[in-house]
């Protein structure tokens, strides 16, 4: 244990607000796809579980329209509420403040009478012919108008296209969200891609030099290879083994095929992370790593009962 503590350690290499990129230093394979897995399965969010379809009178049926409403994110911090008793029956008002976000969708298309007569333009002739998320409206349960006063409860993008409408079509809809893992339904997985690869091992087996260093060079990507000027030739030098795609092009000559060995850091794992926008990529992370502690702890903790018995 001291050794794992001493050798692991986490470079975040790239951060902003929808993705992430970041090493995972001095640790197992099998604990790096465990993270992995947790991040694409086991990170609570919240979703469109229920929707109760009062009027649907577009062309698009009632179950695809529930089920393209329950893959919109939803913006809304999953660790604000609780996980919603599977053994409750599912009516209407079973919804409470501490595990349901409450959306409703009622719109109508109509003619738009200032159009022009000559006009094709269903934008022009029509209106609120498109159906889109930034038309679900959040309807707050209990005191959630107050709790989330700072925070208004949205879908994440509001260009999603949910339907098409013309004059007359309507829907009236009411959701009700729930918090869920992505192991019950992909709608609650909190990331879009959730990925690995080990670090790339590029080493030099002699000095490459003149010729054979600029096509060496563009063997690889952009910034892998580069030369220096060593006593008036270009010898090339490794730079950057990460920015390698693996194409094992250099193989394929066969004057260097035998002055470059390839090969990954076994111990070194590049993850990246692409949220859907719900939370952070960081914070994303964070909760897979408490999820992974909390296993840990849980299976500690049965092995204690076991040896107690």
């Amino acid at each position: 244990m001291h050794q794992f503590q001493k050798n692991f350690r986490i470079d975040i290499v790239h951060l902003d607000e929808s993705s992430m990129e970041f090493d995972m230093v001095g640790i197992d394979a099998s604990i790096a796809n465990a993270f992995r897995r947790i991040l694409l399965a086991e990170v609570p969010t919240m979703a469109v579980e229920k929707v109760f379809i009062y009027n649907n009178t577009s062309i698009v049926q009632d179950e695809v329209l529930a089920h393209r409403l329950g893959l919109i994110p939803i913006k809304a911090d999953p660790r604000l509420f609780e996980f919603k008793n599977a053994g409750q029956e599912s009516a209407e008002d079973d919804g409470s403040e501490i595990d349901t976000i409450q959306l409703q969708l009622k719109i109508k298309c109509s003619r738009n009478p200032n159009a022009s007569k000559e006009s094709s333009d269903p934008r022009e002739l029509y209106r609120n012919h498109m159906v889109y998320s930034r038309d679900l409206k959040w309807i707050p349960l209990g005191n959630q108008a107050d709790v989330f006063a700072d925070f208004s409860i949205r879908p994440v993008h509001d260009d999603i296209l949910i339907a098409q409408l013309r004059p007359g079509q309507e829907l009236d809809i009411v959701m009700h969200c729930v918090k869920g893992i992505g192991r019950d339904h992909a709608k609650f997985s909190p990331v879009a891609t959730a990925s690995y690869r080990l670090l790339p091992e590029i080493t030099l087996l002699e000095v490459v030099e003149g010729e054979k260093a600029e096509l060496l060079k563009h063997c690889f990507s952009r910034g892998v290879i580069d030369l220096e000027d060593v006593r008036g030739k270009k010898v090339a030098k490794v730079v950057n083994s990460r920015l390698d795609t693996c194409s094992r092009e250099v193989l394929r000559h066969v004057d260097l095929k035998n002055l470059v060995k390839l090969g990954r850091v076994r111990d070194h794992f590049i993850f990246t992370v692409e949220s859907t926008g719900i939370l952070p990529p960081d914070v994303l992370v964070t909760e897979a790593i408490q999820v992974l502690m909390s296993k840990c702890q849980m299976f500690l903790n049965e092995m204690t009962c076991t040896d107690m018995e």
